[in-house]
């Protein structure tokens, strides 16, 4: 298979240059079937389902040798690095307070 070039990437970038843009009025739907009512009922959404406490994505640095240690910590306990961050930096925080 062949691998899709960047946008980021020269070859990207040339590619990207060949495309037209095409407007919404100018597609065919026609070969799309409609979807009936029973197909609407059954769909659902895709993607992160909301919680209601959604995290806040910030960004970190981490000297290497710590974020290496870490990955092994979580691998060793069966979950995300991640996850394994949290946790750490929740724990540290209740004991601050």
């Amino acid at each position: 298979m062949k691998k899709k070039p960047s946008a980021s990437s020269a070859q990207g970038r040339r590619v990207r240059k060949n495309v037209r843009h095409m407007p919404d009025s100018k597609i065919d739907f026609s070969d799309i079937p409609e979807a009936t009512d029973e197909d609407l009922k059954r769909m659902r959404r895709v993607g992160r389902p909301s919680s209601g406490m959604a995290k806040q994505l910030i960004a970190i640095r981490l000297s290497p040798k710590l974020l290496s240690q870490l990955r092994k910590m979580a691998d060793a306990q069966g979950k995300p690095y991640q996850s394994l961050i949290h946790e750490l930096l929740e724990k540290a925080a209740s004991r601050a307070a």
